[in-house]
């Protein structure tokens, strides 16, 4: 069993400040041993989570060049090929005093038929530059273009809530995809499905967001299990509802982490914050590790990942 966690810890400080109890993970933590971390900052354009699910898949690719559309897409039916897929995830850009920031998608509420409607209204301008689309689902759409292979993107999650320009690119194919942003907004902004949303009090699409660009790459590890019930409330600044979601994951997935551990099974434990993450198992018998462990320089906790 390997177990993965996004957004375990916080950036803001009323998330560094909240106290769920975790008595499970505290007791994994502390019994078990580090056995890999991977420092970052706030600003890489990979999530930290995305970056250990690579790691653990076997992926190859630079900050923002992990294939995710294409590993997607292929999970999605489409065709197994050489071609650079890129994910776009329909969005909603709020445009403030200051700056244009994105909500979170997962909030749009988009049902299959929305979706395929605002899909088939894009789609042409995309076609018409040479590009491949594909519709997978509510929130994944793709589109295929050579110029996609090298492309770095920033996770859509970077981007929720902050002030979009910091995580859009410059290269040649990044312009082009601001333009067609740019075209994609003035098509929606006029859409009959997007007034039929804003009358039943939904946000309108109005835009994309491309992520996950490369060409697809066989997994040469085993898919971890992925919890990612602690997103959408750390997304959204919910701390009570943060730390109620840490309570049920530690009653639930870590307490069984916990019983595998005590029962000798192999096993891991990875948690990922905004900047970094770090992976444990269980400590080995013996004097040798116990004493490593004793005179190794102590790391950085986790919760400040």
């Amino acid at each position: 069993m390997h177990l993965l966690i996004p957004y375990a810890a916080a950036l803001a400080e009323a998330g560094r400040a909240a106290a769920p109890r975790r008595p499970h993970l505290q007791a994994l933590v502390g019994q078990g041993v580090e056995v890999e971390r991977d420092l970052g900052d706030e600003w890489t354009l990979s999530m930290p989570h995305e970056r250990a699910l690579a790691k653990s898949l076997g992926l190859n690719g630079g900050n923002g060049c992990l294939p995710w559309a294409a590993r997607q897409a292929q999970i999605d039916g489409m065709p197994a090929d050489d071609l650079a897929w890129g994910l776009l995830t329909p969005a909603h850009w709020h445009a403030g005093a200051m700056q244009v920031t994105m909500t979170d998608p997962d909030g749009l509420a988009l049902d299959e038929a929305d979706s395929r409607a605002l899909f088939e209204a894009v789609q042409p301008l995309f076609t018409s530059e040479g590009y491949v689309c594909a519709w997978g689902a509510p929130l994944r759409w793709y589109v295929a273009h050579e110029s996609l292979a090298q492309l770095a993107t920033a996770s859509p999650e970077r981007a929720i809530g902050r002030d979009i320009d910091t995580w859009l690119g410059s290269d040649p194919a990044a312009r082009r995809i601001r333009r067609l942003q740019s075209e994609v907004q003035m098509l929606l902004h006029t859409h009959p499905n997007n007034a039929r949303r804003e009358g039943r009090g939904l946000p309108p699409v109005n835009s994309f967001w491309i992520s996950g660009c490369g060409v697809a790459q066989p997994d040469r590890g085993p898919a971890p299990i992925v919890d990612a019930r602690l997103r959408e409330p750390a997304l959204a600044g919910d701390w009570a509802a943060w730390s109620a979601a840490w309570e049920s994951l530690d009653a639930g997935p870590l307490a069984e982490l916990q019983s595998q551990w005590q029962a000798g099974a192999p096993s891991r434990l990875t948690l990922c914050g905004e900047r970094g993450w770090v992976a444990y198992e269980p400590a080995a018998g013996g004097w040798l590790p116990g004493l490593r462990r004793l005179w190794a320089r102590p790391a950085a906790p986790w919760e400040l990942l």
